[in-house]
């Protein structure tokens, strides 16, 4: 089967691979597409990422086999598979540190969605596939997981009613908070360099403007104190600062991506005496996944319009680099 392989250096090849083979539990995905996501192109930057490899976990394939227990699914199902699952059990699942998890670490798809096709083992089939309903596009059903790891930095911000958040970055990652922040009650202002997306991010009903701008318009919408939440979805480490002098004493800075940085440009002193909060949250959990499903299968969330350029699976790289020059809101990728 064809695949895109990454190889040292980050550099991305086709490669013919053979066709995975499922057990007891386990689907076989043709794969439709695969949405381009940020992990994705940071693993490309990283020099200790394990070589060779598929990448790409925002799926939707049909099931094309389905080994004997793989209950609830059969071939010719259209679905969407999460690729990492926890065991359920250990003391990090237990605290709700799912993305701890040791299992969770270690799981993932065969070989990855930038192929052909994928094998889903069975601990992923069980608590993290979902069969997409007729209504839903492809590119919709893609958005299953990313908003899955939204929605659980959301709860894990742990927003009230009456709360004023700020989502620093509006690429696609960005109107996916901006709409949980609004279902969750919160007064939501949209902060971006690029005049594009802030006009995307407008389309979602939230308040947007560049970065100054926008640490105004949060202190004036909470009479004066700040921002309750700042959501980091791009900037790295640089954007601390700003995001400090726009959240309130007793607010909460979350880190929803990583980035170059191997020291945080803001005094320890400051944190202390203003109490303030740094968190942060990379991926999902099997219940953030299933409400994660809902909410676009019900249409609570809008992903319409979030995907901006299609490649076939030999453009990947292209894609990349779009993305890498923010000249692509998001890829989606088709074998």
């Amino acid at each position: 089967m064809r695949a895109m392989l990454l190889s040292s250096g980050g550099r991305l090849a086709p490669a013919d691979l053979p066709r995975p083979a499922v057990g007891p539990g386990e689907l076989l995905l043709r794969l439709r597409g695969c949405g381009l996501c940020g992990s994705d192109i940071a693993k490309l930057g990283e020099a200790d990422a394990r070589v060779p490899a598929v990448l790409g976990h925002e799926v939707v394939g049909d099931i094309v086999e389905a080994g004997e227990g793989a209950r609830g699914f059969g071939v010719g199902d259209r679905v969407v598979a999460a690729h990492h699952v926890p065991c359920g059990e250990c003391h990090y699942c237990r605290r709700g540190s799912e993305s701890m998890c040791r299992a969770f670490k270690q799981s993932n798809l065969d070989p990855g969605g930038f192929a052909e096709f994928i094998r889903v083992p069975a601990p992923n089939v069980r608590g993290a596939t979902f069969s997409v309903p007729e209504h839903l596009t492809d590119e919709e059903a893609s958005f299953v997981e990313p908003l899955a790891c939204c929605l659980r930095a959301v709860e894990r911000a742990r927003v009230q009613p009456g709360d004023t958040a700020v989502v620093v970055g509006l690429g696609s990652i960005g109107c996916l908070f901006v709409q949980l922040f609004a279902r969750a009650g919160a007064t939501v202002v949209g902060a971006d360099q690029d005049v594009t997306r802030l006009e995307l991010a407008r389309r979602f009903g939230v308040t947007a403007a560049l970065p100054a701008d926008a640490a105004t318009l949060a202190r004036q919408a909470s009479g004066g104190r700040g921002a309750d939440h700042v959501m980091i979805t791009g900037g790295a480490a640089a954007v601390l600062p700003w995001a400090v002098d726009a959240t309130r004493d007793g607010g909460a800075i979350h880190y929803f991506a990583g980035g170059p940085g191997d020291a945080l440009p803001i005094a320890l002193q400051t944190l202390y005496h203003r109490e303030l909060t740094l968190t942060t949250t990379y991926s999902s959990s099997p219940a953030t996944l299933a409400r994660a499903f809902w909410l676009i299968a019900a249409g609570k969330v809008d992903v319409e319009g979030l995907v901006s350029h299609r490649m076939p699976l030999e453009r990947l790289a292209e894609g990349v680099e779009l993305m890498r020059r923010r000249q692509a809101l998001k890829v989606y990728v088709t074998p």
